[in-house]
């Protein structure tokens, strides 16, 4: 009986099992699925049937750290639903139809990277289950860097602190690397050693700080430290690089150089001059300075710059530099050689002055000792007159008289120059400008002025000769170097001879004006004489008139045809007119000569006769 049993019971859980395995379902689900922290992430199932089910069941769970499950939804055929008292009661939603099914869950926190599970259940038809990883991230914030503040020495045997770099709050994990010069720091053992620190924050954040420590060589003063932050992101790996920073290298000085940094270009006499010394080792130590030609005698400098004020010839020479190796603890000495140009006052034979006979020749030289080469310029009264150190005069007048100066330059140095100058005199007899005798005429009684200027050395002397008047005086009388100028003022009264003699030791020379005097014809005389002219004129053409009228009427007389008589004619008798009958006197205005005219008979009447007198 027992045996049947055991029999029935088998023949029942093999046909339960070959129900199930003729029965299943196939659930497809995304291994991972990556979202930004306060995204949301949609979560897909999606499932199918070998047979179709009569009653089917959806329900999602999350799994916990602690390894324990919780569901968080429900659905099957007649309703869905969130579950409630949950993390995710309020933060969730979920959408689907036969064949998937869709969670979707809302500003993603940290916290919501775990697994969550969808279990599909379609009783005989089949169930299952399948899981999706729900990946959060944040990225970091921006990496800052912290270079050491004190210089590193070299000398130092041990790894020194470089830097620090700190990347804040990202999620997963950041990475931090090191880079010198681009160039990846892979740790070194006694070379290169990096101390990584990682703190996981109460909101899930992760903050990385690493410090950097590294053997300093010389070649590092130059160099530029970075790090930079790798961190992951939804389907990508990024980076953020910090700036670059530049450390403090201290190592010992082994070279020194030693420069003019004033003034640029060549130097000279009087210039003031700036020396700079420069290690190449940091910090910069102390310089002093000395000549070579005297390494005991210490020169006032500060901060490794030597002012020689103006400097002059004997300042030429090399100049030193030392400072102290600390690490051999000895001297490391830079030298320049320092060169002062010179040029010496220019030195003019003949010396001042010289003294020259007109028509004689002489050569002027100037000269002046200097380093370099030099152009010599001849001047007079401001005029180039030649170049080169000799000056030639020839044939000497006074025109060669005069200030001679030469300027000796040097064309490498600008405004670097030297003078000399000589004073030429000319000596002979006198010489009148313009010399040739003056012949004037003038009106008697005018005032005259005559001038005379001479030159010529020694300065002439001028004395006046003056014949034809008393009325003269010297009212000018200027002197310069070598000349002398003179002015007079004469009246004239008559013809008057004026000589100007110009004297001195070596000889005279004169001039003379001869003066012709001039009547003095004044503007009345003028009219009145030629208003005596118009007058006869006028006197002339009346008597004229006159004598024609009385022919006419002497000849009517003769004719008879004038009218006398009771009968209304008149008869005009003409008396034999005496030779006092007619006489006619005219006056010219303001003088005294009267002019007679004649009459009828041709006689004349005596001038005290001032009438004229018709005689019927």
């Amino acid at each position: 009986m027992a045996c049947r049993k055991d029999t029935l019971l088998l023949v029942v859980l093999i046909s339960f099992v070959t129900f199930y395995v003729r029965a299943k379902v196939d659930i497809d689900m995304d291994d991972t699925v990556s979202v930004y922290r306060g995204d949301p992430a949609e979560l897909h199932c999606r499932y199918s049937f070998s047979e179709e089910p009569s009653m089917m069941m959806v329900q999602w769970f999350v799994k916990y750290p602690n390894g324990s499950r919780e569901r968080i939804s429900y659905r099957d055929l007649t309703m869905e639903k969130v579950d409630e008292g949950t993390d995710y009661t309020d933060r969730i939603t979920v959408a689907g139809d036969s064949n998937s099914e869709t969670l979707t869950v809302h500003t993603v926190k940290l916290s919501d990277e775990r697994e969550f599970f969808c279990q599909v259940n379609g009783m005989a038809a089949g169930n299952g289950e399948r899981k999706t990883h729900l990946a959060v991230f944040d990225p970091p914030e921006a990496p800052v860097i912290e270079g050491v503040h004190s210089g590193i020495s070299v000398s130092s045997h041990l790894l020194s602190k470089i830097a620090s770099c700190e990347a804040r709050k990202g999620y997963p994990r950041p990475n931090i690397t090191w880079y010198r010069d681009e160039t990846p720091l892979i740790p070194i053992n006694g070379e290169i050693n990096v101390v990584t620190l990682v703190t996981r924050e109460a909101s899930g954040f992760y903050t990385v700080q690493s410090e950097l420590q590294y053997k300093i060589t010389k070649e590092d003063k130059d160099a530029l430290f970075s790090c930079k932050v790798s961190y992951f992101v939804p389907g990508d790996v990024r980076t953020s690089a910090s700036p670059d920073i530049n450390i403090t290298v201290h190592y010992p000085t082994t070279n020194v150089e030693l420069w003019r940094e004033l003034p640029k270009g060549l130097v000279k006499e009087g210039d003031t001059v700036e020396i700079r010394c420069q290690g190449d080792g940091n910090p910069p130590p102390p310089y002093t300075f000395n000549r070579e030609q005297q390494p005991e005698i210490e020169l006032d400098s500060t901060n490794g710059q030597l002012v020689l004020h103006e400097v002059t010839r004997r300042d030429s020479g090399v100049y030193q530099c030392r400072t102290l190796d600390l690490d051999t603890e000895e001297d490391v000495v830079g030298n320049m050689h320092l060169t002062v140009h010179y040029l010496d006052p220019a030195v003019v034979v003949p010396k001042d002055s010289e003294v020259m006979s007109k028509g004689e020749s002489l050569t002027a030289t100037c000269n002046a000792l200097s380093s370099l080469n030099t152009s010599t310029v001849w001047f007079k009264d401001d005029r180039e007159i030649g170049r080169g150190h000799m000056l030639f005069l020839e044939d000497a007048t006074f025109d060669t008289a005069g200030e001679y100066v030469c300027e000796v330059s040097v064309p490498t140095l600008s405004g670097f120059q030297s003078t000399g100058s000589v004073h030429i005199i000319v000596q002979g007899v006198p010489e009148i400008k313009e010399a040739e005798n003056v012949d004037m005429e003038e009106r008697a009684g005018k005032w005259v002025n005559l001038s005379c200027e001479a030159r010529g050395y020694p300065r002439p002397i001028i004395a006046w000769s003056i014949y034809g008047t008393q009325s003269w005086r010297e009212v000018l009388n200027r002197v310069t170097e070598d000349s002398v100028q003179s002015l007079v003022t004469l009246k004239v009264t008559s013809d008057i001879t004026a000589i100007c003699n110009a004297t001195n030791d070596m000889g005279v020379e004169t001039k003379t004006y001869s003066i012709k005097s001039m009547s003095m014809v004044t503007p009345a005389a003028k009219f009145q004489a030629e208003g005596s002219g118009i007058i006869i004129v006028i006197i002339i053409i009346c008597i004229l008139l006159l004598a024609i009228l009385g022919s006419v009427l002497y000849f009517l007389y003769k004719k008879g045809k004038l009218p006398c008589g009771r009968s209304g004619k008149q008869e005009i008798t003409a008396e034999k007119p005496n030779k006092e009958d007619i006489v006619v006197e005219m006056k010219a205005e303001k003088t005294e000569e009267a002019v007679l005219l004649k009459g009828v008979n041709g006689d004349k009447k005596p001038m005290n006769d001032q009438y004229i007198d018709l005689r019927k």
